[in-house]
């Protein structure tokens, strides 16, 4: 009694400070720029602990770091490295300042409404709405998956009850705080998530008797169906290198184009902003992805209690937290639970946002009050998460396939899609509207056929993974290429917009964001 006690009063007082925020942070959303972008003046903590949070879910924690764990062994924490290096660290270096600049010059609030005024095509900007409409439910949907074990172990409660009380509290607070809400709850949750993750680990290596002992019996196991070769699963780079890097590539580049992820960069504040939060956005990245790929590794250890086959690979992770003591074992429902709701708010607000602002109001021909655009995109808010929580509930009530696939083939159709139009869009001017066309045919469709042709496919690219990882990198090749031989509609307009780089303040825009892109130029004082 007095352990349940326990983990009901943490999940009590995490809802309850989430809840709080939501309510303080409503004071804050008055306007569209407020409540989706927190009037572009988001520090460099808050950000930075909102984009790892929206990058590191339950499905990583629990579903991705089992699987891959399983897989690939010790190698499994390359995957986590990739995180930190491709995802985090180069993603804030190279996009960050620029997207800052760009969208603010172009008054762009969403990743569609920058396609239209960087590439001046309505036509993309509604294809880019409705890509995001289309992948996203099904993403956030799989974010509850990671939660029914563990309730479960800890609980015994229906996976329906914990769906439907998660949704409606993350409704809840997005609705009421909009970006601010989420920003704030998010920081609390990445706190969570941070110093949870390191206590995790250092019970699971005590389980396995220490770090040095779970290597041991770890280079001891065999799976000749994987790999022949004696120490497979705590060699270099695993028994099959080949789709390790296929991960890598998909969970680290895939940031790079994903519209809730770049939406952090259009809401921080300035240049210092940046250079801290490019910083503490690779600490925990760091921590949190490498630790969670870390514990993942060693899931081998317990093939006696899991049976991969009946149960699947959401079981690993779970199976290892049976022994925890209560206290311990709340903190693990807590971190779960925040690492879920956090992912889960960032992508109701974006694509919400997306389909107020660039699909309902585009189609209307119109622009609707601002306040009508604050109660839509609340009622939206409401209406995704209720769409994917029920979603969740059918896919695991009747095991309905179709929806899991779909599920993991949200991350390869958007970031295949978007990845060469929006990071070549920041760079070049030479970026064409057949271009972006081209990569946004080539994402949806070819991971689309995979999902319904499998069997048409090579064998490595049969894959949703593998297939994800070369969409993305189709994207940057074929960006380039078709620019190269169609014509930008309107250079002189291009050159307008790539200005604001070089618009001066005390140094280029480019190399620093201090000022806003209405400001003018700071006059030398006569001597």
């Amino acid at each position: 009694m007095g352990a349940l006690l326990i983990k009901l009063g943490m999940i009590v007082l995490f809802f309850g400070l989430m809840i709080g925020v939501g309510l303080y942070c409503r004071r804050h959303s008055d306007s569209v720029d407020n409540f989706i972008l927190g009037g572009r003046s988001v520090g460099a903590w808050f950000t930075a602990f909102a984009y790892g949070t929206s990058y590191f879910s339950a499905v990583i924690m629990v579903g991705y770091s089992g699987q891959f764990g399983w897989r690939y062994g010790l190698a499994a924490t390359w995957i986590g490295l990739g995180n930190t290096l491709i995802g985090s660290y180069m993603a804030w270096t190279l996009l960050g300042r620029r997207t800052r600049v760009m969208t603010q010059h172009l008054q762009s609030q969403t990743m569609p409404d920058f396609f239209l005024k960087r590439y001046g095509s309505r036509g993309l900007k509604l294809c880019a709405a409705a890509i995001i409409f289309v992948f996203m439910i099904p993403y956030a949907a799989s974010l509850y998956n990671g939660l029914s074990r563990l309730f479960a172990m800890a609980f015994s409660v229906d996976y329906t009850v914990c769906i439907v009380i998660m949704a409606l509290l993350t409704a809840a607070y997005v609705m009421a705080g909009g970006y601010m809400a989420t920003v704030i709850n998010d920081f609390i949750q990445g706190v969570i998530m941070f110093f949870g993750i390191i206590a995790i680990i250092a019970a699971v290596l005590r389980g396995f008797g220490g770090f040095q002992q779970a290597i041991v019996d770890l280079a001891k196991v065999n799976d000749p169906a994987v790999s022949s070769a004696p120490g497979a699963f705590t060699s270099f780079f695993g028994p099959d290198l080949f789709n390790l890097a296929a991960v890598v590539i998909l969970t680290s580049l895939g940031t790079w184009s994903l519209p809730q992820m770049t939406q952090k960069f259009y809401a921080i504040k300035d240049e210092q902003a940046i250079i801290k939060g490019t910083v503490i956005s690779t600490l925990f990245a760091l921590v949190v992805a490498g630790g969670c790929y870390f514990m993942g590794s060693f899931g081998r250890l317990l093939s006696d209690r899991v049976d991969i086959a009946k149960s699947g690979y959401d079981a690993i992770i779970p199976t290892m937290f049976e022994s925890f003591p209560s206290l311990l074992l709340s903190l693990v429902i807590v971190l779960v639970l925040a690492a879920s709701m956090s992912t889960l708010s960032s992508i109701v607000l974006t694509s919400s946002t997306t389909l107020t602002l660039d699909l309902f109001q585009e189609l209307r021909g119109n622009k609707l009050e601002e306040k009508k655009q604050i109660g839509m995109i609340r009622g939206l808010i409401l209406l995704f998460i209720l769409l994917s929580a029920v979603i969740a509930i059918l896919q695991y009530k009747f095991s309905i396939a179709f929806i899991a696939q779909l599920m993991g083939l949200s991350w390869g159709a958007m970031a295949g899609s978007f990845l060469g139009p929006f990071v070549y869009g920041l760079y070049s001017k030479r970026v064409t509207a057949p271009a972006v066309w081209t990569s946004f045919l080539f994402g949806v469709g070819l991971m689309l056929l995979n999902m319904f042709v499998k069997p048409a496919f090579p064998a490595w690219l049969q894959s949703p993974i593998n297939c994800g990882a070369f969409v993305m990198l189709a994207s940057l090749v074929l960006v380039p290429a078709v620019s190269a031989i169609t014509k930008v509609k309107d250079p002189a307009g291009v050159e307008k917009i790539f200005a604001c780089y070089e618009r001066t303040v005390t140094v280029p825009a480019k190399a620093s964001i201090g000022y806003s892109a209405s400001a003018p130029a700071r006059k030398k004082k006569k001597k």
